[in-house]
């Protein structure tokens, strides 16, 4: 398990953790912020980490909760 934080490109911050699942799928919680006050919060999958350095997975990670948050419809 792993935690993560960011700045999306929106403007707003999160914090979240993510957990492998199985067969090389990482699942992830964030709770995002705007100006301090709470914004939402999204959860998500991402596929085909089996095999991946950590360092890699923390970078899929942030990139399927920025395209999350910004791409929601």
């Amino acid at each position: 398990m792993g935690n993560v934080s960011g700045k999306t490109s929106n403007g707003f911050t999160y914090e979240g953790d993510y957990q492998p699942a199985s067969a090389g799928r990482i699942n992830w919680t964030a709770t995002f912020r705007h100006k301090g006050d709470y914004a939402g919060m999204r959860h998500g999958c991402v596929h085909g980490m089996l095999g991946v350095p950590p360092e890699a997975v923390e970078e899929a990670v942030k990139v399927d909760i920025e395209s999350t948050w910004t791409d929601a419809a």
